[in-house]
């Protein structure tokens, strides 16, 4: 019999026997319980259950089991073998790997809080210190201690107060260790040079005009696939405020040297990725710094896959993204080469930003 695996939550009337009616319902319907978590609420708890089910019963059949038992605000949601991870286990783990290196906290907080997202935003003014903030029950900031800010999505089911102690109390190990994420984050080139990473906003309109104003035409062509001098308006709010994505910016004091993008595509496994450096700045690390910073964030969001189209004469991107340390694979598709570059937590990405070494090579 073919099976699914679901993550389910619902909210449960804390009193004897309610839990085991449950399971015994799931069990008539040739569902079996892997995994089990309870997390109190007011007035109640939320129970997970990671459950297998028989591929005919369907998701809505599932919810109507539960509320059939008097569960409210259920949710479900496809799960993975990841979920079956103990609970400590996993924190234990989250914690250890963001101390290893810090720039995996957002792919850490997305993993032990099953977020759909974890992205970096710009702090608005009200945000002082470092801490987490609700702003509804699916979505929160958590401010990090050397600077900037995450925004943690889950549309599937609504974060708990546990959930955001959690995700504090990761703040204050890394706090207490002294291994602060900041944003914006500062790089160095293979010739000394320091450069600032941080994202880009719809103020920083005039620079990135400026910013294609000064690279060569042979640059805007690899990068857009078609002659140009100048970037329309529009397309300048596109490239800042993208759909379904984010930019980075490099900065040389006031000014945009270089600018990566990272936008969603219609695979939800995969997001394309693309580069633009200026001419005097290429050949010195920035590229591997920037695509390694945005293979930080892909992981965050819950991308496996980055992937990016250019001519099949440039070998420029292959060989940042190597510098970047992430596995290469090529292929040609409609007279471009397709650069598809995995960074699921089971590929390598080097810390390139912060290490001068790694951009000298």
């Amino acid at each position: 019999m073919a099976t699914s695996t679901w993550r389910l939550r619902v909210r449960l009337t804390d009193s004897p026997g309610v839990l085991a009616r449950l399971t015994v319902r799931l069990a008539a319907q040739d569902c079996n319980v892997l995994a089990l978590t309870v997390l109190p609420v007011p007035d109640g708890v939320v129970d997970e259950l990671v459950v297998t089910a028989p591929d005919a019963l369907r998701p809505a059949d599932l919810v109507d089991l539960l509320r059939a038992e008097g569960g409210r605000q259920v949710s479900i949601t496809a799960a993975s073998v990841h979920d079956l991870v103990d609970e400590r286990a996993a924190t234990l783990r989250a914690v250890g790997r963001v101390l290893a290196e810090p720039m995996e906290l957002a792919a850490s907080l997305r993993s032990l809080l099953g977020a759909d997202s974890v992205q970096p935003v710009t702090p608005g003014p009200e945000m002082t210190g470092w801490g987490v903030s609700a702003i509804d029950d699916h979505q929160f900031v958590v401010a990090l201690p050397g600077g900037g800010a995450l925004l943690v999505r889950r549309a599937w089911a609504a974060f708990t107060d546990t959930e955001l102690a959690r995700a504090f109390s990761l703040l204050e190990t890394l706090e207490a260790a002294g291994r602060f994420v900041a944003e914006p984050r500062a790089v160095v080139t293979s010739d000394g040079a320091g450069l600032v990473l941080r994202i880009g906003r719809p103020s920083d309109a005039d620079d990135l005009a400026a910013l294609h104003r000064r690279c060569s035409m042979r640059t805007l062509f690899a990068r857009y696939h078609a002659g140009m001098r100048t970037v329309p308006r529009r397309w300048l709010h596109r490239l800042l405020s993208p759909p379904r994505g984010a930019t980075l910016l490099a900065m040389a004091g006031s000014d945009v040297v270089a600018v990566g993008q990272l936008i969603g595509m219609a695979d939800p496994r995969r997001a394309e990725v693309s580069l633009l450096v200026e001419d005097g700045w290429q050949r010195r690390g920035v590229g591997a710094a920037l695509l390694s910073q945005l293979a930080f964030m892909a992981r965050g969001e819950g991308y496996e896959e980055l992937v990016s189209w250019c001519l099949p004469t440039e070998a420029a991107l292959p060989r940042t993204a190597a510098r970047a340390g992430l596995d290469v694979r090529q292929s040609v598709e409609d007279g471009l080469l397709r650069v598809a570059m995995p960074v699921s937590k089971t590929g390598s990405v080097r810390r390139v930003s912060a290490s001068t070494e790694q951009l000298r090579r």
